[in-house]
């Protein structure tokens, strides 16, 4: 019983830094593999036309943008990197820039909380700039294409997908990749 008692003082805690380091890696990428322009890019592919309500119960479409460019961002409460942002993109959302800003929640996917339990916890958060849209169940995520936690959708003013970057994207860096899409 002593060796099972040592074995697990051994293994358990490299177990759980296995999980916590693949858990790290799920919620985001390297802002290195962004910066490096291995972000994958769609030139003149629509991007998905979703349909969703803000935080209010207002309805938001991409299609209400027309002729705007759009920075998307999907991210979940649960991850770190994404949180670590937040008041970056509120900055960023309150400026005057020449393309939105939206942020993307999907309440009920991928372990993301219920809409009501997001609401109360965001409503916590002093975010006044973000523009929050729930998409329940994650639909427009499996359309976007959203494997990591955050993501960034650039969308150019003929509402196609123009970019597309795992990871986390300072504003620096979110400004930069506007430069090159009309």
């Amino acid at each position: 019983m002593t060796h099972l008692s040592s074995v697990k003082k051994v293994w358990l805690p490299l177990l759980s830094l296995l999980c916590a380091v693949s858990l790290l890696t799920a919620c985001g990428q390297s802002a290195q593999k962004s910066a490096s322009g291995s972000a994958s890019s769609a030139s003149a592919n629509a991007a998905p036309q979703f349909d969703l309500k803000d935080l209010s119960g207002s309805d938001v479409k991409l299609a209400d943008f027309k002729g705007e460019k759009v920075y998307i961002k999907y991210w979940a409460s649960w991850c770190s990197i994404c949180l670590a942002g937040m008041d970056e993109l509120n900055t960023l959302a309150g400026q005057d820039n020449d393309f939105k800003v939206i942020s993307i929640v999907a309440p009920n996917f991928k372990g993301e909380k219920s809409e009501a339990d997001f609401k109360k916890w965001f409503s916590g958060l002093d975010e006044k700039n973000t523009t929050v849209l729930l998409d329940e169940g994650g639909k427009y995520a499996q359309q976007f294409g959203v494997r990591a936690y955050p993501t960034s959708f650039y969308i150019d003013s003929n509402g196609n997908l123009a970019k597309t970057v795992p990871g986390h994207n300072d504003n620096a860096m979110i400004a930069a990749n506007f430069n090159d899409i009309p």
